[in-house]
């Protein structure tokens, strides 16, 4: 994640399961998309319990669609 400086140690702790490119491709692009989200939420609001709820709720739901993702099918190259 980016622009983390000065934030919230919640949302600077939370920001860190957001980052994806360790992930095999197949699962990377579910998990940026999430990321990306994740970043312009931190980007465009303050810190509050709200932003750290959401940005738990986020990572809930990330978690999911990466699980959904290992359940796809391959494509060529993953």
């Amino acid at each position: 994640m980016e622009r983390l400086e000065g934030r919230h140690a919640a949302v600077v702790d939370l920001a860190r399961y957001f980052e994806y490119e360790h992930l095999p491709n197949r699962l990377r692009a579910v998990s940026k998309a999430v990321h990306d989200l994740a970043q312009d939420m931190i980007d465009h609001l303050p810190d509050c319990p709200m932003l750290t709820r959401g940005l738990g709720s986020l990572l809930s739901a990330k978690d999911s669609f990466v699980r959904a993702a290992l359940d796809a099918p391959a494509a060529d190259g993953d």
